[in-house]
């Protein structure tokens, strides 16, 4: 290992040595990767614990499915022969009075009973959701940059999570739907930078031949956190639907406590911030290997513009081979958001068992996380992406195709399939999108992926809606031709399995220009 010695204190090296590093000065990547590239246990377990914060955001992110959601009722009086007369099977309830229908369960178990919204209107009812992925939006764009200047991974990571935590708590002493909605708006707000911070932070704290295999942990967690919420839901039926806010923020705020006194910063951020100290004693305490360290001699690339809140973005747009790769992610960012969300929404306008369905839905994700986790290291990005969003629009579109499925599974087992494909190529393309940026605006980047993603998924409830007239077909025909198209703008992006990620954007951009004069070479 020729760029070794700057890293190891050998006294008979001592006249060598400043000749080696003027021939060849090691980059901040090939230290780093000497001192974590093997993967050890106090990697894991850095990796594993911030990595979890994925599965408070999953939770936060789908509970309205079981908090707002519209309880079964039954009639009161027996049936007639008025048509007017009550019937659960085909009446309207907001044409019926108040003393001829009850729900099945005490008002309390859904924000809709208990404050008698069931004849509302979707705009009412759907309010507290529609805030919170706004709430997100919101967040992602004033919040994205702080990892990245100020804050760093760390310290975003912990006041995200904590202030989710709190919020979560004051959601459940909510007195009416605008209080609520407001602090839905406010969750959202706070949980928008969980997912960045956490994926570009574990991944920081590894070598590259761990790097694809530490980010789909978080995606583990995610699904984990998913499925958590109906047994949560299912044991507390009865209960109140602030239970469920209870018992999602308390688990919450202890976590934010281990994450402020156990998780480690990452070192990459720290050396491209000025602290080498800091970062030379979080490699010492991660490293997996017990190397005596000589950074006094170490010489790097430091970036030539002082970072603020937004300069990030503003490096991101003004150099081009940065704007073209963040438009590229962002656009396949989008279509692949549209289906993720818009998919479940749409399940209802399909030939088969609502409840079997989600369910089936939100277990797809688990398999889409073992084949990133186990693949992700043998997979071109590129081709890999260009494959998932191709068969996810075509199954997309063939499971709502007049004549195609005769049968309601073999429908149903379409749409999974296309489902599981989205959720394979956004699980691909934030590892991607980790990889195409250097250290000094990666969370930036990260996190403007995150909120087209989030963008997509605005979209999508009212190409569910306008769906359900016509069996799914325009949702789903929509849903497929988006995806499709969108996973096309991959072919502009340069393939980036196995190779060393940069820290700053200058290091980016020789190697962009190294890359580019070399391929009339080659070719």
């Amino acid at each position: 290992m020729g760029d070794s010695t700057p890293l190891l204190s050998e006294s008979n090296s001592a006249e060598s040595e400043p000749l080696l590093l003027q021939k060849h000065l090691p980059s901040l990547d090939s230290t780093i990767e000497l001192c974590i590239g093997d993967f050890g246990w106090a990697q894991f377990l850095q990796a594993i614990l911030v990595s979890f914060s994925w599965f408070f955001d999953a939770q936060q992110t789908f509970i309205t499915v079981f908090t707002d959601a519209e309880p079964a009722w039954h009639c009161t009086q027996q049936l007639t022969d008025n048509p007017s007369s009550c019937n659960s099977s085909f009446s309207n309830i907001c044409q019926l009075s108040k003393s001829s229908w009850d729900w099945d369960r005490p008002k309390h178990t859904s924000v809709i009973s208990e404050w008698a919204l069931e004849c509302s209107g979707s705009v009412v009812t759907g309010l507290p959701a529609s805030s919170f992925f706004m709430g997100c939006l919101i967040g992602g764009l004033a919040l994205s940059t702080l990892a990245d200047s100020s804050l760093g991974r760390k310290k975003m990571l912990f006041l995200s999570c904590l202030m989710m935590s709190f919020t979560t708590l004051l959601t459940a002493f909510s007195t009416n739907i605008w209080i609520y909605s407001f602090l839905r708006f406010v969750t959202g707000f706070a949980r928008a930078t969980i997912g960045t911070s956490a994926l570009v932070l574990s991944t920081e704290l590894v070598g590259k031949r761990w790097r694809g295999q530490v980010g789909v942990i978080g995606f583990f967690c995610f699904t984990l956190g998913f499925l958590s919420l109906p047994a949560i839901a299912y044991t507390h039926q009865s209960h109140s639907w602030r239970t469920l806010y209870f018992w999602t923020s308390i688990p919450t705020l202890f976590y934010s406590i281990l994450v402020h006194f156990l998780v480690r910063e990452s070192p990459r951020w720290l050396f491209v911030r000025g602290r080498k100290e800091d970062a030379i004693s979080t490699l010492k305490c991660i490293s997996p290997a017990s190397i005596t360290m000589n950074f006094s001699s170490l010489s790097f690339e430091q970036e030539t513009w002082n970072v603020d809140l937004y300069s990030a973005i503003g490096v991101l747009v003004k150099r081009k081979w940065a704007f073209r790769r963040l438009c590229a992610v962002m656009g396949t960012g989008f279509g692949i958001g549209m289906v993720y969300y818009g998919m479940p929404l749409a399940l209802g306008s399909l030939n088969f068992n609502l409840y079997l369905s989600v369910t089936l839905n939100a277990l797809s994700e688990l398999p889409a996380s073992l084949v990133a986790f186990f693949l992700i290291g043998k997979l071109n990005r590129r081709s890999s992406l260009l494959v998932f969003t191709f068969l996810s629009g075509a199954c997309s579109i063939l499971s709502v195709l007049k004549g195609f499925n005769p049968w309601a599974a073999l429908q149903i087992g379409l749409e999974l399939v296309s489902f599981f494909s989205a959720c394979s190529a956004f699980n691909v393309l934030l590892i991607f999108t980790i990889e195409l940026f250097p250290t000094c605006v990666r969370n930036s980047a990260l996190s403007m992926v995150r909120q087209a993603v989030v963008l997509g998924g605005v979209f999508s409830p009212m190409l569910a809606a306008a769906g359900r007239a016509n069996g799914g077909v325009l949702s789903y025909g929509v849903f497929g031709v988006v995806v499709g198209v969108c996973g096309l703008f991959v072919v502009c992006l340069p393939e980036t399995r196995g190779r060393r990620i940069c820290d700053t954007m200058d290091e980016e951009e020789h190697k962009e220009t190294a890359n580019c004069n070399a391929v009339p070479l080659v070719v």
